[in-house]
């Protein structure tokens, strides 16, 4: 077996985080691999929230995020699921090289999508690869006494972790292979559950957004929604705007179809980032003028209305000219 080394330097997206080794790695699907990570020593690993994510370093440079599929409490290991992606970057190809024995620097787990701790019953949606995050609150659920159920939407042969879900979930799973028995399963019980139950989503953005409107209409207030995104939508080019770099005293132009993290890039600007896609919230950035044209997953809708940070990867500027504490 040949051990992959791991690179020199970490990422300082897993800067302070820990060197884990590669325990099991078994296929899901023809696409998707699980990978299970624990201490080389032994030792217990950082507890968690239920719906918490790790950065994963490959590579010298690469870094990228993958939902934790346990319940948080008291691990020995982590266990992260990847969907090949074969025109991306190359990280979930890498991750798919990975064998038991390699090690890897990994983050702390962070979290972006924690149950709610007033939630009487949580009601679960994912499609895809989203079963990951929410496979985590199925089993935090159990762990806690507390009743969840979940709708788990999936091409036929291509679901990750069904058996798991159904040995854990039993009859409140409920599982769909086309849009028209999801839409009819969906419709039913966004009508049919008690004032106290929470709903959680995780899938394409697409389909997220169409889950959250239905549950609007259905007179479901925002405070029990909740959603994470694995992947962002295509943006436009957008309009060219100029920065103010006020500490620094640069002006800086920013062409349309360029991000202004790629603009402070190339002036030479350090920015700590991540995902690139405006959902991981490692490039976040101070505004002092000028009103941001939000396009990001990461900041909340009353964060945005602020308008005293951005996300540099993907959002823009709605005016002319935007002043940064740059």
């Amino acid at each position: 077996m040949t051990v992959t080394a791991l690179p020199i330097t970490p990422h300082p997206a897993v800067d302070g985080g820990l060197q884990l080794e590669v325990t099991d790695v078994s296929p899901q699907t023809d696409s998707i691999v699980s990978i299970t990570l624990a201490d080389p020593s032994f030792r217990k690993l950082p507890s968690y929230v239920p719906g918490s994510h790790l950065v994963v370093q490959y590579g010298e440079e690469g870094v990228n995020a993958y939902s934790l599929t346990g319940s948080g409490n008291g691990p020995c290991e982590y266990t992260i699921s990847v969907l090949r992606v074969e025109d991306g970057a190359g990280g979930s190809r890498a991750m798919h090289r990975l064998a038991v024995g390699d090690r890897v620097y990994v983050s702390r787990p962070r979290s972006a999508f924690a149950p709610a701790s007033t939630a009487t019953h949580h009601l679960l949606v994912a499609a895809g690869i989203g079963i990951t995050p929410v496979l985590s609150h199925a089993r935090a659920a159990a762990d806690r006494g507390t009743t969840s159920s979940l709708i788990y939407v999936y091409r036929p042969g291509a679901g990750a972790h069904v058996d798991e879900a159904r040995e854990l979930l039993g009859p409140a799973l409920t599982e769909c292979s086309n849009r028209d028995s999801f839409q009819k399963v969906l419709a039913r019980q966004l009508t049919t559950q008690s004032v106290g139950t929470h709903l959680y989503t995780c899938g394409p953005v697409a389909f997220m957004d169409a889950v959250l409107d239905q549950a609007r209409e259905a007179g479901w207030a925002e405070s029990r929604l909740h959603s994470e995104a694995f992947g962002a939508a295509e943006l436009d080019d957008g309009e060219p705007f100029t920065v103010n770099l006020v500490r620094s005293g640069t002006k800086l132009e920013v062409p349309a179809g360029v991000s202004l993290l790629e603009t402070l890039e190339k002036a030479g600007k350090t920015i700590p980032n991540m995902c690139r896609k405006g959902i991981c919230g490692e490039c976040v950035l101070p505004v002092l003028r000028g009103t941001p044209q939000h396009r990001d997953l990461y900041l909340t809708d009353q964060e945005k209305a602020e308008n005293t940070t951005m996300m540099c990867c993907v959002s823009r500027s709605e005016d002319p000219e935007l002043e940064l504490d740059l």
